[in-house]
């Protein structure tokens, strides 16, 4: 490669601001670092990877924008068994198997997870009051996602 070309890459490499710039022209590589070999190389690219850097937001903007955490009430929290979508009913016009306020024992159908094209009821594992219902009825649920509050 000419040392012409070496030196006007240099200076874009200068003048840029990017980090590094690595040309390859036929048998003949050229890597230009602002940093040398003492710095650390922690950077991995992937063909989806965008090359230009997001812009960095303030730290008290992104703390403001988190939303805030319900409290759960107490008591023990029946989990999803599986991947799949809640449903409170057996059927769209059908009664809810259990509302908030409502006492259950143990083995009571709570709700329905469709997985598959396959209906399965999870139960009660244990008697008690349903304290809160903490899934919408037709959402997505995930493995071992809490989906009832027992008292």
């Amino acid at each position: 490669m000419d040392l012409r070309k070496v030196k006007k890459l240099i200076d874009l490499v200068s003048e840029s601001g990017i980090a590094e710039l690595e040309i390859t022209e036929g048998e003949e590589t050229v890597r230009i670092s602002r940093y040398g070999q003492a710095q650390p190389q922690a950077m991995m690219y992937s063909p989806y990877q965008s090359f230009m850097p997001a812009p960095a937001a303030p730290a008290a903007a992104a703390i403001e924008a988190a939303p805030a955490v319900a409290a759960q009430p107490d008591g023990h929290t029946v989990k999803s068994p599986m991947v799949g979508t809640f449903y409170r009913a057996s059927s769209p016009g059908s009664k809810n198997f259990v509302e908030v306020g409502q006492s259950v024992s143990a083995g009571e159908t709570l709700c329905i997870i469709e997985a598959m094209k396959l209906l399965n009821e999870i139960e009660a594992d244990q008697s008690g009051v349903i304290k809160a219902i903490l899934v919408e009825n037709g959402q997505p649920v995930e493995y071992g996602e809490p989906l009832f509050i027992i008292g």
